[in-house]
């Protein structure tokens, strides 16, 4: 498939249970559905929602994936956290469920650029690596949103893998991945300055990791961080 594909691809109409999920997440995150709450019956849902059963099920399976929700053995399915209503505010409609998915996708993919990258950097590496996080540190002490410094350093980490082909997944998917760390640095910028610390302590250790060419916890290292991210789209209010 050509890029032309890919991104054709990557901009296909939503799927109706995608609708649904992000239906239900909106009325968790305005508290319709409140924390520890128990969520109206499987048929009770889609009958509220206008969709069939099977659509409504395949939306529920995918929120208890994203640990919104909690099944109970012979009770039902309950609230486990709040989102930020923000969250729905700041991705396309009906796209909620592709930004989650999308982080599955970068999980695998970014944690092997971060193991090559440890292989494979070179001088020029260092530097623009090195550039990239004392830039995104920056950000942090000055409580700048910091997305485009996020995105350079994850490009400067695919660069240094000496895979071309790292780069170019990065530039078709560009606007994705501009999406996901718009709004994860976004939200964390409403939370403590602790829990901001700790994001970029991820960064900082999978930095560490690849100048040290630490192959392996590089590699677990971005793995750990990309599906934090991907969690902390979902953390609760206040959290």
């Amino acid at each position: 498939m050509d890029q032309t594909g890919v991104i054709a691809a990557a901009k296909a109409e939503p799927r109706f249970s995608d609708i649904i999920y992000e239906k239900i997440v909106g009325m968790i995150a305005d508290g319709r559905f409140p924390v520890n709450e128990r969520l109206p019956s499987e048929p009770n849902l889609a009958i509220m929602l206008g969709a069939s059963r099977p659509v409504v099920r395949e939306a529920l399976e995918r929120l208890r994936a994203d640990q919104l929700i909690v099944s109970r053995k012979g009770s039902g399915s309950y609230v486990r956290q709040r989102p930020d209503s923000s969250v729905l505010k700041q991705v396309p409609v009906g796209s909620l469920a592709d930004v989650q998915r999308f982080f599955e996708f970068r999980a695998g993919l970014e944690a092997e650029a971060a193991e090559l990258a440890a292989r494979n950097w070179q001088v020029n590496d260092k530097i623009r690596i090195t550039a990239a996080l004392t830039a995104l540190e920056h950000c942090l002490q000055v409580g700048e949103l910091g997305a485009e410094e996020d995105q350079a350093l994850h490009d400067a980490i695919a660069a240094a893998t000496g895979n071309q082909f790292h780069v170019t997944v990065r530039d078709w998917f560009r606007p994705h991945f501009a999406i996901g760390m718009s709004v994860t640095r976004s939200l964390s910028l409403k939370r403590t300055p602790l829990h901001v610390r700790h994001v970029q302590d991820e960064h900082t250790a999978i930095v560490e990791a690849i100048l040290a060419r630490r192959e392996a916890e590089a590699h677990d290292a971005m793995k750990t961080h990309i599906l934090n991210a991907r969690a902390r789209m979902f953390q609760g209010v206040g959290g």
